[in-house]
């Protein structure tokens, strides 16, 4: 996607968040267990994916999701998959749709190919690697029926804001690569992220690629399992806010 200011316009500082070079991530450290390193070393290579990072760093080839999964069906990517748990179940409970999880840490995405394998799942895939990235380089316009965003990293500190995956770039980034009634699903138990993610959806551009609350059957499924971490918020009394937006489907599309 073309990045550049309209010729003769005012550069739109904003926008250079769109391919942020502050990573949004922290690589967590954490060992494997011997059976997550079988499974790792045997697994992997078929439902897993490494993205290139440091000197080696290239631009990534575009993904092909029907030569990955085998089948041609709508696709789900989940950023910062974690352990896994609702990456499985939900992928389990949504069988005609493919999932891409993406996250970094080693040990989550090890557990998420133990649930898989256990549970005989074909239509989960992962990434190892930065979400923009993944979002930049791999996946086309107009190719994607959701976009999962759940419990990221709040980077709460003020001066760390500028780290957190969603921006008003990213949030223009995902709603072009969704397709036209695709769906971007976000939930937080921050309360700050929440409003922050509130204002990045309220102030976009309508003549950029932006969504717009769903209002309509979503295409994908909304309902998650409620995980440890979830739990724990709400023991403690942090509220989950979530938003179910969806790209607005092109006039010739409504008629």
């Amino acid at each position: 996607m073309n990045t550049d200011a309209a010729e003769g316009s005012a550069p739109d500082t904003d926008r250079s968040r769109l391919y942020p070079r502050v990573t949004s991530f922290r690589f967590r450290r954490g060992s494997l267990s011997d059976g997550q390193k079988r499974n790792w070393e045997t697994l992997w290579p078929q439902l897993g994916r490494d993205l290139l990072t440091g000197p080696e760093r290239v631009d990534e080839p575009e993904l092909d999701a029907p030569a990955w999964f085998g089948r041609t069906a709508p696709l789900i990517i989940e950023v910062g998959s974690g352990t896994g748990i609702s990456t499985a179940a939900m992928a389990e409970a949504e069988p005609d749709a493919d999932v891409v999880a993406v996250e970094v840490y080693q040990p989550g995405l090890a557990q998420l190919v133990g649930l898989v394998d256990r549970a005989g799942l074909t239509n989960v895939r992962m990434i190892r690697g930065d979400a923009t990235v993944v979002f930049s380089e791999l996946v086309e316009s107009d190719s994607l029926t959701g976009v999962r965003v759940f419990f990221p990293d709040p980077w709460p500190k003020s001066r760390h804001h500028k780290r957190r995956f969603l921006q008003s770039g990213t949030i223009e980034l995902i709603a072009d690569r969704l397709k036209p009634g695709g769906v971007l699903h976000i939930a937080t138990d921050h309360a700050d992220y929440a409003l922050w993610i509130a204002e990045l959806l309220a102030t976009q551009r309508a003549d950029r690629p932006h969504v717009v609350p769903l209002t309509f059957d979503s295409p994908i499924l909304l309902e998650r399992p409620t995980t440890k971490f979830e739990g724990r918020a709400q023991v403690e009394g942090r509220e989950v806010n979530e938003f179910v937006y969806v790209k607005p489907m092109r006039a010739e599309e409504k008629s």
